[in-house]
């Protein structure tokens, strides 16, 4: 019996409760038997500049997981060529642990533009994509599509941004991310300029 695992791509830059709050609904109303959080090293759509280096987002991502056994953090994509795809990914791990069945995590705004996404009929084709809902994004084109499978979890919109830019005005950030990353974050003086 193959072990169901689902991929929860991010930049992570920083997790925070709302990725750690979808990753355990999404277990919870799934099949999915663990879910790996895939840190980016660069999204091909996105601006790196504000990118925290990657061994950092890597490092915060375990402390905020450490205590949950069915999340691991994978850095698979730090050893992939750049910009990484999706597709890319999927395909190396695959090969790496054929004992495993691996599935695509996404939100539904993700959805709605999934078809800018490098191969993505190969995806479609290939993996099953759990999609979790987004404030104003209803999945577009591919909502119905037989791949995808819609999983109930609470409509979250803290983001990333949001964090980063409220610790560069000296915001409190507090019970947005959890203790030891905000901790970490705040030792390391990281998103302050």
């Amino acid at each position: 019996m193959h072990k169901k695992t689902g991929l929860y791509f991010g930049s992570f830059n920083p997790i925070h409760i709302g990725h750690l709050i979808i990753a355990n609904q999404m277990l919870a109303n799934s099949d999915m038997d663990e879910i790996w959080f895939v840190i980016s090293p660069q999204n091909p759509l996105k601006e790196k500049a504000s990118l925290l280096e990657d061994h950092h987002r890597l490092a915060l991502v375990k402390i905020a997981i450490d205590d949950n056994p069915l999340f691991k953090a994978c850095d698979i994509e730090f050893k992939l060529p750049q910009p990484s795809f999706t597709i890319h990914t999927l395909v190396n791990l695959e090969e790496i642990y054929p004992q495993r069945q691996f599935c695509l995590i996404i939100g539904s705004d993700n959805l709605s533009s999934f078809h800018k996404w490098f191969n993505y009929e190969e995806i479609l084709n290939r993996y099953q994509l759990l999609v979790y809902p987004r404030p104003g994004f209803d999945g577009g084109a591919f909502a119905n599509h037989p791949s995808v499978k819609w999983v109930e979890s609470p409509l979250m919109e803290i983001s990333s941004s949001y964090i980063r830019s409220a610790i560069q005005n000296g915001k409190s950030v507090k019970y947005l991310l959890p203790e030891k990353v905000l901790t970490y974050i705040e030792e390391m003086h990281f998103y302050k300029k």
